[in-house]
């Protein structure tokens, strides 16, 4: 019976490991304590099968299947007769006659042309040694189900080839006093209350299993393996994963190029190709009663379901049906997801203490009473002056995000984001030690079998391995990088291009907002043209994804990438440029342009000469940053939550419609009931998992990352945002893998990949966009300059008089030839009309300037010196860990040792041989 947990052991209960035959210990080898293990009945029920003692049948049918000739009809004899519990699971997820596992299902339209290419590569993947086995659909009579099955000598010979790590020895501990401390606190924490965020034992009983060491398989080493059952030897998960190996290298027409299962689908020869999920994800019984059905099951009920959304993730469980890389994704997703709550707790504080002292600000309370102060009309023609008081609303908003607290959040969140990614360094050491793939990130990765194509004819050897293998010529490299990079800086232009329409249309909008006949719309202009301006932009950014992600795929392929690792780092890097981009270019002009060149009255700086440049509001334009993030943001979240879940639901709504109204215009039989369908039929009505994998997850939370940091001066309720569309991603996506999705092709991954590179440079980026947020963008340097420099009370620092001594004169008598002196006011620090210099920059200004220099030099130097001293603080690995990896490896050359001697010693009993040395 297989062990499904997050180890690997074979053993099916406690009396096989008893009655295992010990190994003699060796003179320098420890005493090893082994652990027991607990299985739920109805999953093993259902997972086992018997084991032939003779393969023989196996091969001979195997033989059989080689010289049969390609027909559109599966054969309609030979049906085995099996009854009970061994038919009901045949009509799913074996062969017809019970015992064979599919573990994949390639499906076919009879009706293709390609006739031929499909029968030359189903004889060829027959001759690699797989079996298969067709079958029609149930909903549409125009589809075939090709169900595929590797012998066991398959498995053994590719498992060998991919190098794929298998159960060696059990795992051996050994005591110490740091062990026999935490033995102590495991005593002390029993007696306190059970943390209900902590998944119950009782639940996932197949997570205790027995540690065991592995080794890369070798079928010369055969004895060394722990094989118990040779139908569970392997899991599901890996058999797929060899199965999908020789799909990607088997030819279907002569020539180098004509190979591979990703060609067949593009030329529609298959429809689709997949990993069969191992049965319903819903019972009829309840889970802690009957147990679970499957793991499929025990996912649903443990993970995907919305109501344990306050639990922790069964990343062991994830990670054995879906794969090291999703589980390395949902890991990383539940680590980010609870480093955000810190963050979102301080932010929240920061947007209160801005929220209880927003009435009683100075400079709020100046602009309220200033009813007498006269503000320069919005426009030459037809606005007309206003008063300061009408912006009363919009300076205490203003006060929400632009207080006091603004600088300290800002540090605390560089400081953050450093914290953050080292400390997930450290947990992924240990998930890379835990799930065996430490030794896996040497080993030499395969290459992509269009690389293998395109590059056939070029060879050099691998200076790694040795071997010869093919090669791209650097020449050829360059010119397809330099046409990738002319793409990526197209792109990018067409990207500026639409910020470019954006501001204009907001310069439109400003002028026609100011001079509207409506009063509302006349005294909260500032309003209007930031959120009119915001959701256009949201609509171009979101227009635009699409393009880009096509153009993305285009070039990446263009340059034929060498591995799979390196074609998914290359276009994450492309999708990353694109939309960050796409989403923050119009942020930036914001932040760091809006208001900096609008010039002055009588004097405008104006667009084509036709429309007047945006100024910010006296109170500043931070509040403009702020409503462009948090629209961005929440919009964004919903729309992507809406097409990762609503989406598929539609899409599969609309499938199960068309099959019970008679097989989706197939002619197929109505099927009312779903649960009668096998599941290669259940599984087809499912959506394919993109074709980009992990990336557009990956795309999506980095992105909200870089909203979380890098602008989070202007928007200190960007953690907590992010932290509650994070709890409600982790949920939706598993939902989405589990119950909407076929089930994608379990792939192996050490790390998160370029993701991990990125994020450190959006890091680094925070740190310097914050400097200048805090310096250029918000009033904080200008007030504290007033405060300690200009203020009537410069001892103690106050605000009394800021916003008078941050607005300047115009005489509005130059515009209109008027003999009659009137003055407004403007935002700037420039002489009066009156002065020997009218309208130059004052001396507040020049000591303003020179204030938020420094305050960048000071603040960029004091936050990486922190940063700094934090990662050098915090090693990447555990230091537990390193003495536990250098034990496990003396450990194995032990067991080597001994599984060697033993098997020569039972050789020399078999023969009757005598040797005068031990080691052969």
């Amino acid at each position: 019976i297989i062990n499904h947990s997050g180890k690997k052991c074979m053993h099916t209960s406690i009396s096989e490991i008893l009655k295992e035959k010990s190994l003699k210990p060796s003179r320098r080898s420890l005493p090893c304590l082994a652990q027991s293990q607990t299985h739920p009945i109805n999953l093993n029920h259902f997972l086992s099968v018997p084991l032939s003692p003779d393969p023989k049948p196996e091969v001979e049918e195997l033989t059989q299947s080689i010289s049969t000739s390609c027909s559109l009809l599966p054969p309609q004899t030979g049906r085995s007769k099996v009854s009970g519990k061994k038919q009901s699971d045949s009509s799913g997820l074996f062969f017809r006659d019970g015992k064979k596992r599919i573990d994949y299902i390639l499906v076919y339209k009879k009706s293709s042309p390609q006739v031929e290419k499909r029968c030359t590569f189903e004889k060829n993947l027959r001759a690699e040694g797989l079996m298969l086995e067709k079958e029609p659909s149930l909903t549409n009579n125009d589809i075939m189900f090709v169900k595929v099955h590797a012998t066991w000598d398959t498995l053994c010979k590719y498992a060998e080839q991919m190098n794929i790590r298998m159960p060696f020895r059990k795992k051996c501990y050994f005591t110490d006093w740091k062990s026999r401390t935490l033995g102590r606190c495991q005593q002390i924490k029993s007696w306190l209350p059970r943390n209900p965020m902590k998944l119950d034992k009782e639940a996932l009983p197949d997570l205790e299993e027995t540690d065991c060491y592995t080794a890369p398989f070798s079928r010369a080493r055969m004895h060394h393996f722990i094989v118990n059952n040779r139908e569970t030897f392997f899991s599901n998960s890996t058999r797929s994963r060899i199965v999908h190996h020789v799909l990607q290298r088997t030819k279907y027409e002569d020539g180098k190029s004509k190979m591979g299962i990703n060609r067949l689908l593009g030329n529609s020869t298959y429809e689709a190709a997949f990993p069969p999920h191992e049965g319903g994800y819903k019972s009829r019984h309840p889970i802690k009663t009957h147990g679970a059905q499957n793991h499929r099951h025990l996912l649903y009920e443990r993970w995907a379901r919305w109501g344990i959304w306050y639990k922790y993730q069964p990343l062991d469980l994830i990670r054995r049906y879906f794969g090291e890389k999703i589980g390395l994704y949902f890991a990383w997703l539940g680590w980010y997801t609870g480093m955000l709550i810190p963050a979102a707790l301080v932010g929240v504080f920061v947007f209160l203490y801005g929220f209880f002292t927003m009435d009683s600000s100075q400079v709020s309370k100046e602009i309220c009473e200033a009813n007498t102060t006269v503000m320069c009309p919005m426009c030459e023609e037809t606005c007309k002056p206003w008063t300061l008081s009408d912006s009363c609303i919009f300076a205490k908003v203003t006060r929400l995000f632009d207080n006091g607290g603004t600088v300290f959040f800002a540090i605390f969140m560089a400081i953050w984001a450093t914290v953050f990614l080292e400390f997930w360094k450290r947990r992924r050491a240990e998930l890379t030690y835990d799930w065996d793939l430490i030794d896996w990130e040497e080993e030499e990765e395969e290459l992509r079998p269009q690389f293998e194509a395109k590059y056939s004819r070029v060879e050099r050897v691998n200076p790694i391995s040795g071997k010869p293998e093919p090669f791209q010529p650097f020449s050829d490299k360059l010119s397809r990088l330099m046409v990738s990079v002319s793409g990526i800086f197209f792109m990018i232009s067409l990207v500026l291009t639409a910020v470019f329409a954006v501001v204009v249309f907001r310069l439109i909008a400003m002028e026609k907002f100011a001079s509207f006949n409506w009063d509302f719309v006349q005294k909260n202009w500032q309003f209007a043209t930031s959120g009119t301006g915001v959701c256009i932009n949201f609509m171009i950014i979101m227009s635009l994804n699409v393009v880009y992600e096509k153009v993305a795929y285009l070039l990446t392929n263009l340059e034929h990438p060498r591995t799979e690792s390196e074609w998914e780092n290359s276009f994450a890097l492309k999708m990353f440029l694109f939309q960050f981009v796409n989403l923050n270019s119009s942020t930036f002009y914001i932040a760091f342009f809006l208001g900096r060149f609008a010039g002055r009255p009588g004097s405008y700086n104006k667009l084509f000469n036709r429309w007047r440049l945006e100024e910010c509001h006296p109170s500043g334009c931070l509040i403009d940053l702020c409503l462009q993030m948090g629209v961005i943001m929440i919009f964004k979240q919903i729309w992507n939550n809406f097409m990762e879940l609503g989406y598929p639901l539609l899409q599969n709504w609309w499938s199960r419609r068309k099959m019970k109204k008679g097989g989706g215009g197939g002619g197929g039989q109505n099927v009312e009931n779903k649960a009668k369908l096998p599941q290669w039929d259940k599984d087809w009505n499912l959506q394919p998992m993109n074709a980009h994998g992990l990336v557009d997850e990956y795309l999506e939370m980095v992105l909200q990352f870089g909203f979380t940091t890098i602008f989070v001066a202007a928007f200190p309720l960007a953690p907590l945002l992010a932290l509650l569309n994070n709890i409600i991603e982790i949920r939706l996506d598993a939902y989405k893998f589990v119950t909407q999705w076929r089930r994608p092709m379990p792939a192996r991954a050490t790390d998160i990949g370029i993701w991990h590179g990125i994020l450190e440079g959006i890091g680094v980026l925070a740190v310097i966009t914050n400097a200048f947020v805090i310096a250029i963008t918000s009033d904080y340097i200008p007030r504290f300059v007033y405060a300690f420099k200009y203020g009537p009370c410069v001892d103690k620092g106050c605000l009394q008089g800021y916003m008078n001594s941050s607005l300047s004169f115009f005489d509005m008598s130059e515009l209109t030839n008027d003999s009659q002196s009137r003055y407004c006011r403007y935002r700037d620090y420039r002489a009066p009309p009156w002065s020997s210099v009218p309208y130059e920059f004052t001396l507040q200004f020049w000591h303003v300037l020179a204030a938020r220099l420094a305050f960048i030099i000071v603040f960029e130097h004091l936050v990486f010196g922190i940063k700094s001293f934090i990662a050098y603080l915090i090693p990447d690995m555990p230091k537990d860990l390193c003495d536990r990896m250098r034990r496990e490896k003396y450990l194995m050359q032990e067991m080597m040792y001994e599984a060697e001697l033993e098997h020569l010693q039972k050789e020399r009993k078999k023969n009757g041989r005598r040797y005068h040395h031990e080691w052969p």
